[in-house]
């Protein structure tokens, strides 16, 4: 036991005490020794007073020391062996599993978001190609119609351009024959008003076309 020093000094008080009221200390008795705890008089004031040993470093207690020493550090290890390190022990390994758990959700949901990654990919990939096809198809169905419409475009303008140009040919004709005609009877008449009499249109004919060339 620990000793406090106001314990030791209430201790010294009851000694001085009791030693003023009995005046002096017994003798011991004949051949025996002083104890280590017995009272002694101060050789300067004559007050008797208890010369004690702090327990711990007293000799006489190191084998209780020791014992109790040695039954409190095995009662404490028989506790955190039996209670305190599995119940750490359970908590750790419950984290870890955790842990462990936590980490396979997360590989696992990484997985699934690259495969829904990849699938999003392929079917842009696939919208995309497939866009193009269609525009392509849209533009190759809308030139074939257009080279068409050209062609039958291109075909009526000939057609028309040819019956215009049959129609101007026969116009024509029939004008460069009405203009014969009419430079015949002219001929005729300034013939018949300069020489007079009749005029041989046999030879204005002639003549006129002679002239056309």
């Amino acid at each position: 036991m620990f000793v406090s020093s106001a314990h030791a000094a209430s201790t010294t008080d009851t000694t001085v005490a009791q030693g003023e009221t009995h005046g002096a200390t017994e003798p011991a008795a004949p051949g025996t020794t002083p104890d280590a705890h017995a009272t002694e008089t101060h050789t300067e004031t004559g007050v008797a007073h208890e010369s004690a040993v702090f327990p711990p470093f007293d000799s006489t207690h190191y084998a209780s020391q020791i014992l109790w020493l040695a039954l409190t550090f095995a009662a404490f290890y028989l506790f955190l062996s039996r209670v305190i390190l599995p119940r750490i022990g359970g908590t750790i390994e419950t984290r870890s599993n955790r842990i462990a758990a936590d980490l396979d959700d997360a590989a696992r949901m990484k997985q699934e978001s690259d495969e829904s990654l990849a699938a999003y990919e392929q079917e842009l990939a696939d919208a995309k190609k497939k866009a193009g096809g269609i525009a392509q198809t849209a533009q190759d169905e809308a030139k074939a119609k257009a080279d068409a419409e050209q062609a039958k475009i291109s075909a009526e303008l000939e057609k028309k351009l040819s019956e215009a140009e049959a129609s101007i040919a026969a116009i024509k004709d029939k004008a460069m024959k009405e203009v014969g005609t009419i430079a015949e009877e002219t001929a005729t008449e300034i013939v018949k008003k300069i020489v007079g009499g009749t005029v041989d249109k046999a030879s204005i004919s002639a003549a006129v076309k002679a002239v056309r060339g």
